[in-house]
């Protein structure tokens, strides 16, 4: 699936005596494609997360429209857009996750649930084994720490295979090693099953498995630093 922007922007409104806005993300347009990892770096408040909300069909823009092949993303009513994005969409969010009354197995089988999907639970042992928290199937959320919660989020986004994963910040809990093992499965996850992955991140070391890379600054795309 090849996911494209188009003239994409987001305002907001502010009170400053008199009624005036500024551009979160000013205007841009940009393709998300198969096979690849893009990588988006930034200081904080640049507008990366907002970016990345739009494009995973989180967020409205305020102008320009978010393509997915051929459906308008923000075309669709909202039930159509939440089976949407759970077939077809990924996303790591930056922000805790988990649903405190499940186990993480629970957790990361959740999304396929919700839909009446047959559970990816060998694709979940799998991962979890990959990720080392494999004896942490029956724990509840509050148990783990933050590094283990962030790799159950990433798991709970690769099981359901979908055409282009979102991540924010996947590496932000997790320690070099670690680091180094969740950029290695984003890449081959990327490359090997023909998958796009978008990853936004402070972290140097996803610089090295990047296909594209860009920065962010005040709200607008710089051209790519390396191809």
């Amino acid at each position: 699936m090849l996911l494209r922007a188009d003239h994409i922007s987001k305002t907001f409104f502010r009170s400053t005596g008199s009624a005036n806005y500024f551009y979160a993300v000013s205007p841009l347009s940009m393709e998300i494609a198969p096979g690849t990892v893009t990588v988006l770096t930034g200081r904080s408040g640049s507008g990366k997360t907002t970016l990345l909300n739009m494009l995973s069909g989180i967020l409205e823009p305020t102008e320009g429209k978010v393509w997915a092949d051929d459906t308008d993303l923000y075309g669709l009513k909202d039930a159509a857009l939440s089976r949407f994005r759970n077939d077809r969409i990924g996303v790591v969010s930056q922000a805790r996750s988990a649903v405190d009354t499940l186990t993480v197995a629970e957790n990361i089988l959740l999304p396929a649930k919700l839909y009446g999907k047959t559970p990816p639970e060998e694709e979940t042992r799998y991962w979890m084994k990959a990720f080392e928290i494999a004896p942490l199937a029956d724990a509840m959320p509050k148990e783990l720490s933050g590094g283990e919660l962030r790799r159950m989020a990433i798991i709970r986004a690769l099981v359901q295979d979908p055409d282009v994963l979102f991540a924010d910040e996947p590496t932000g809990d997790l320690d070099d090693e670690n680091t180094k093992k969740v950029l290695s499965a984003l890449h081959a996850f990327a490359h090997e099953r023909n998958r796009a992955v978008f990853i936004v991140t402070h972290e140097n070391e996803a610089v090295k498995y990047a296909d594209r890379l860009f920065r962010m600054e005040k709200g607008q795309i710089m051209q790519p630093e390396s191809e």
